[in-house]
């Protein structure tokens, strides 16, 4: 029998530890500003995620469908306030349960379907943050980044490795309504894990924000992106844009949500290319009582020999949740979605269970050529205590272009 098929003997430590802290998890309390140090180290939050997740992929091409039971503990404590200062510390570990019937790019188990969750042991957050009164604040350190809607800078916080930045932020809300940032990243711990080649990037990267939201129906965000991957040369570029996102009551049970996005893309820092490709985005929602539906446009430029990049972008939120294309094709990509959200409570739990139907038809950017399409489905059903239920299935037609795979998920999570 093969080594990666054999069952654990025995729980590991820190599967131990989760268990102890999930019972623990009631005496945790926020923190207030502390009068002296000594306050502030022992006055601090506990910060505590633990995922356990089933993921199942059937490819074509492959012969055997990739089955993959994975677990993740956060564990990290974060300071009380001390003369405008705080310190975040946090560790996670990822581990695969039972047979590695999956390829988790680091396994070496490339005869079975792509599972990116491979175990991993490593530092995930160490960040000092300065905040000026309620304006302004530093933030330095290892740090998560979540910019908009994650489609330029994100954390890709679907997979089991979080994507953190080593970085410095700095933002201001000194103008009224108005919220400005800078950053500035030397490396991206990417969501290989602590044991792959491909686990950080090496960074020359900036990126800059100004957002303005004193208009009651809509939000106004224009950013710059420089990225400068000095281990990925090739995924380097420099980004312009603008995004516009809003809503609006017609009535006490229905309302209006809207937004958009445009973007100019060309190389910059160590890329050998050439380019200049365009990205725009468009969606339009309708929310009566408790159901929402939505429909939206995405249009990532090709010019046959690239197209447009996003490489720090949460990924697995857009085209679709088969993961199909998490590089844009040469060819470039149109994707025109449509969304069925309904919320109802059930069980008598406290917030409801949402329940998502979402269908896409990719196309071609440069041409008409057909890049398959996918139905996607969700229920996501929040329990008490900080838990969370979620199943969650992808189904993509490649219709020649791409391997057809269909992918199921299911997961229970604590939140604290």
């Amino acid at each position: 029998m093969n080594t990666g098929d054999r069952m654990p003997q025995k729980r590991t430590a820190w599967t131990l530890l989760a268990s102890v802290l999930v019972a623990s998890s009631s005496l945790v309390e926020t923190s207030k500003a502390a009068d002296d140090l000594k306050d502030a180290i022992t006055g601090g939050d506990l910060l505590l995620n633990t995922r356990l997740r089933y993921e199942n992929v059937d490819q074509s091409g492959f012969s055997e469908d990739a089955q993959a039971v994975t677990a993740r503990l956060r564990l990290g404590y974060e300071t009380a306030p001390y003369k405008g200062f705080r310190f975040l510390g946090e560790i996670d570990k990822t581990e695969h349960i039972g047979a590695d019937r999956f390829n988790s790019l680091e396994n070496g188990r490339t005869n079975y379907p792509i599972v990116a969750d491979p175990d991993s042991f490593r530092l995930n957050r160490a960040q000092l943050t300065y905040e000026r009164g309620a304006d302004s604040k530093i933030v330095l350190g290892r740090q998560r980044i979540i910019l908009d809607d994650s489609r330029f800078v994100g954390n890709v916080g679907w997979r089991q490795n979080e994507q953190t930045y080593d970085s410095v932020r700095l933002s201001t809300k000194a103008l009224p309504d108005t919220q400005v940032e800078y950053g500035y990243i030397w490396r991206v711990n990417r969501i290989f894990g602590s044991e792959s080649p491909l686990g950080s990037w090496d960074s020359d990267s900036h990126f800059a924000r100004a957002a303005y939201s004193g208009l009651n129906f809509l939000n106004v965000a224009a950013f710059g992106y420089w990225l400068d991957l000095e281990t990925a040369p090739g995924a380097s570029s420099e980004t312009y844009g603008l995004r516009l996102w809003g809503d609006t009551s017609l009535s006490e049970t229905v309302s209006l949500s809207y937004a958009g996005s445009y973007a100019q893309q060309t190389e910059y820092g160590n890329n050998p290319g050439d380019f200049d490709l365009d990205y725009y985005a468009l969606e339009g929602g309708v929310t009566w009582n408790k159901v929402t539906a939505k429909a939206g446009m995405e249009s990532l430029e090709g010019n046959g020999s690239r197209g447009f990049t996003t490489p720090l972008a949460t990924l697995h939120k857009f085209q679709g949740f088969a993961d199909v294309f998490l590089a844009t094709p040469t060819v470039g990509i149109e994707d025109v979605y449509g969304t069925v959200s309904v919320k109802s409570k059930w069980a008598n739990l406290e917030k409801p269970t949402t329940f998502s139907l979402i269908y896409h038809d990719y196309e071609a950017e440069s041409s008409s050529a057909d890049l398959g399409s996918e139905w996607n489905a969700v229920i996501a059903v929040p329990l008490p205590n900080n838990l969370k239920v979620l199943a969650k299935y992808a189904d993509y037609d490649g219709n020649g272009f791409r391997d057809d795979r269909r992918k199921a998920w299911f997961s229970i999570e604590l939140a604290l």
